[in-house]
């Protein structure tokens, strides 16, 4: 009688399975959680589902706001900022109205001298 599976037969394929899933398992671990290993031992940020690693930022870099002060310490110095600006912006235009005004004076009185 000609049997297909022997205990020769059952060992080479236990063998093959066996080799199989550790080379999957190896694979696994380099492709999918070695990156991740290494991203986070550089000090950085590993997002599994992007598979991206991120360089975190500071929030003064986003927001321009030194460490150690609060919200509303920057925001009531960026108003006193845009104030100053304003009031700048106010003087020129009343210094270019002023010249403006005085080279209609100084035109009108040389018509008038004519």
């Amino acid at each position: 009688m000609h049997r297909l599976l022997t205990f020769k037969r059952l060992s080479v394929l236990f063998l093959v399975a066996f080799a199989c899933s550790f080379g999957l398992v190896l694979a696994y671990d380099q492709l999918v959680r070695a990156p991740g290993d290494r991203c986070e031992e550089q000090g950085k940020w590993w997002d599994r589902e992007g598979r991206v690693c991120a360089q975190p930022i500071a929030i003064a870099e986003i927001t321009g706001r030194p460490n150690g002060v609060s919200r509303e310490e920057a925001s009531r110095q960026k108003n006193r900022e845009l104030v100053a600006i304003e009031r700048q912006l106010a003087a020129n235009e009343r210094a270019v109205a002023a010249d403006a005004e005085r080279q209609r004076a100084a035109l009108a009185a040389a018509e008038a001298a004519q």
